[in-house]
């Protein structure tokens, strides 16, 4: 690299062999700033090593290994860890950053009191066809203190941010909030965006700038039993240790609707069930 990198790309491979090629190619292709790749594969079975290698004289790129257990937040802890620049996105191995998606995000970090940006996303099948278009960002359309996009989220009972691809934070605040948070599987996103966004500003971008792809493999559609649980877990964990976010009513209503949400993904699962081999 030419320069010190203003972002680092973090991606957390685990059974990624048929998606992480392209995955890897839509960062690499981005322009306009200065940044690094870092690809950490959790003790895959089905060949995804072999692909990342395929990248390896890449001078922007850096690969490793993440030894087996922990789920996920092992791996993103571990690849995160790597990272060495300012900014970070994080972006999983089967989904796909959008061209000028990094430039544009990292000058929306440009101002230091700002800690996190979001874009909207396409969310595919397993076969890249679209089932969603332009998801995300739900009543989150202009900056705001990063205390109210949280409680926005939690009154909604639903990841407002989207997906990591979609999210680039400043990694010194993701530091200091402790890393991905991985006491609520489900929500280790959410939760984790909520510790950054306590210390500063949300900044919304409003382009499509990422491809989510869906999968019956996902551990986030395993978990889906689980997801109304593990809302209201995080939902009573932040209003017990920041009780000025979150009011008893904000907590009720986020209670409520993350049960609603959570019954509405099952049945979406289920029905896309066929689309997400």
């Amino acid at each position: 690299m030419s320069a010190a990198p203003l972002v680092s790309v973090v991606i957390p491979a685990y059974n990624n062999a048929r998606t992480i090629a392209e995955t890897m190619t839509s960062v690499l292709d981005q322009e306009g700033v200065d940044f690094e790749l870092i690809v950490a594969d959790h003790s895959s079975s089905d060949g995804t090593r072999s692909e990342m290698e395929k990248f390896a004289d890449d001078p922007r790129v850096t690969l490793a290994d993440t030894p087996a257990g922990g789920g996920a937040p092992r791996n993103w802890n571990r690849v995160t860890d790597l990272a060495t620049a300012p900014l970070l996105k994080l972006v999983c191995g089967d989904d796909i950053v959008r061209p000028g998606t990094l430039a544009r995000q990292a000058a929306l970090l440009a101002d230091e009191t700002a800690v996190l940006t979001a874009c909207r996303r396409d969310i595919v099948d397993a076969e890249g066809r679209v089932l969603m278009a332009g998801w995300g960002l739900r009543g989150l359309q202009k900056r705001m203190p990063g205390a109210r996009a949280v409680r926005a989220a939690v009154r909604a009972g639903s990841n407002l941010f989207g997906e990591p691809a979609s999210v680039m934070m400043r990694t010194s605040a993701l530091v200091s909030a402790g890393g991905w948070f991985g006491d609520f599987p489900y929500l280790i996103d959410q939760a984790t965006y909520s510790k950054v966004l306590l210390q500063g500003d949300f900044v919304p971008d409003p382009e499509v700038g990422a491809t989510f792809r869906m999968s019956s493999s996902q551990w986030s559609v395993a978990l889906t039993k689980a997801q109304s649980a593990q809302a209201r877990g995080f939902h009573h964990w932040l209003r017990e240790n920041h009780p000025d976010v979150l009011s008893p009513i904000d907590l009720a209503v986020g209670d409520t609707r993350a049960w609603a949400m959570a019954r509405a993904r099952r049945l979406s699962y289920k029905i896309l069930e066929r689309r997400m081999r």
